[in-house]
């Protein structure tokens, strides 16, 4: 009798370890894909988003565009094409800036904020309704003490990111 309530009280334990396991699972499975109709929707067109924004900071032109375009090649079956794409991508690079967020007790700033915003242009050749144009943004903050130039390049690869799965989102991802 003990042993069959040892077997009892194992088997409840080992059924709790595998739900938590297969619960923990499902939990952290990342939806990336896309809602096309394969069918229709075959290619994509990306044109160039030029930096359009009276502060500058050169290497984001190329970070964009790269993550961009890798984004929609890595998470979606479409073909790239130069011209005539199903799906169209234009745009801008409208806005990179930086503000005093909070000052510290000696009247200085303590936090500065980042901010990065890309006006697109989304054509849906297939669906024009879809079409769109609408602006993204992300910030990211760094403390005022540090120069921008040695946090720069690892905050703007952060909102390029949260940028372009915004784009993602609202172009193909329709959820």
């Amino acid at each position: 009798m003990v042993w069959n309530n040892f077997h009892r009280s194992l088997l409840i334990s080992v059924c709790s370890i595998m739900a938590c396991l297969l619960t923990a699972c499902s939990i952290s499975y990342k939806f990336n894909g896309a809602s096309i109709n394969y069918d229709q929707i075959k290619t994509i067109q990306f044109s160039d988003f030029p930096i359009r924004s009276a502060y500058v900071w050169m290497p984001m032109h190329a970070m964009f565009n790269n993550e961009l375009q890798d984004t929609y090649m890595r998470q979606t079956k479409l073909r790239q094409v130069r011209r005539g794409g199903d799906l169209q991508l234009s745009g801008e690079i409208v806005e990179y800036s930086q503000i005093n967020k909070s000052v510290s007790a000696s009247g200085y700033a303590s936090q500065t904020q980042l901010k990065i915003t890309v006006n697109v242009r989304f054509v849906n050749n297939k669906k024009h309704t879809d079409d769109f144009e609408q602006r993204f943004s992300a910030t990211a903050d760094y403390d005022s003490s540090q120069q921008l130039t040695a946090v720069q390049e690892e905050l703007v690869t952060q909102m390029i990111k949260d940028i372009v799965d915004q784009i993602y989102n609202a172009t193909v991802a329709n959820w």
